[in-house]
């Protein structure tokens, strides 16, 4: 894992952004597999300002980790209004290559299956993360096992309250989601985990620091090769010992 800490979360966006751009124009079709959130809105904010100035976006294919089950897509908290707002409609990604699980579909199996047929067609070439207070990536929370194709979820009760900040009461925030498996995530030819606040501290220094364990799924990350972790200094601050060097162990 490459580790790199700036000193505000809208230093790290421009970073990332323009790791991303890297691939963008690189590739004749790349795959962004995006993430939602509080954690990635500098990145989108970041690439949205690469477009303004120029870069190209419409051969790009967007596919998203999860969704809430029960928000249809004009919901204003489901995560298909949150990417149109925050990137989709200031952007010229088309449409059809936008790719988001459906939250509402009538037969969840079903649903989950055909996002799974979508990532195989579409590998991801650069894959966005945050990561949860209790170490989930996507929806993929701690469990004695990690599922690896795309899947319903019942939200941890930690999960749920770090996500009702962005509700009117937390009993409004949903208690199940769809999201995509460890196997589309791991396959990506690129990952970026972003995590800012000293909220995230503890368990990022779990995650680059410790056993890889189901009870933290980022720390599955270990396994990559092509892992980057983009932090400011108050989320990374349980990585370095005194003299500035990278701590052995949490």
């Amino acid at each position: 894992m490459r580790i790199r800490v700036f000193d505000s979360p809208h230093d790290a966006g421009i970073y990332v952004a323009a790791l991303a751009e890297r691939v963008i124009v690189q590739r004749p079709q790349p795959v962004l597999g995006l993430a939602t959130g509080r954690t990635p809105i500098p990145f989108y904010e970041a690439l949205v300002r690469l477009h303004q100035c120029g870069l190209d976006l419409s051969n790009v294919i967007a596919i998203n980790l999860d969704e809430y089950i029960g928000l249809p897509p004009d919901h204003e908290q489901s995560y298909a209004c949150f990417m149109k707002r925050h990137l989709f409609s200031r952007t010229n990604i088309a449409p059809e290559n936008i790719h988001i699980p459906n939250g509402v579909a009538s037969d969840l199996a079903q649903e989950c299956a055909r996002y799974d047929a979508i990532v195989r067609r579409c590998p991801i070439d650069f894959q966005i993360l945050g990561i949860g207070v209790n170490g989930h990536i996507g929806f993929n929370e701690p469990d004695d096992l990690l599922l690896t194709k795309t899947h319903v979820v019942d939200l941890r009760p930690e999960t749920v309250q770090s996500n009702a900040a962005l509700f009117e009461r937390v009993e409004d925030v949903p208690k199940q989601a769809i999201t995509v498996g460890m196997q589309a995530i791991l396959q990506a030819e690129e990952i970026v985990l972003m995590a800012f606040g000293q909220k995230k501290a503890h368990i990022i220094a779990e995650t680059v620091l410790g056993e890889i364990r189901t009870e933290v799924p980022a720390s599955v990350l270990q396994l990559h090769k092509n892992v980057t972790v983009v932090l400011d200094k108050e989320a990374a601050r349980d990585l370095f010992a005194a003299d500035g060097t990278l701590r052995t162990e949490p």
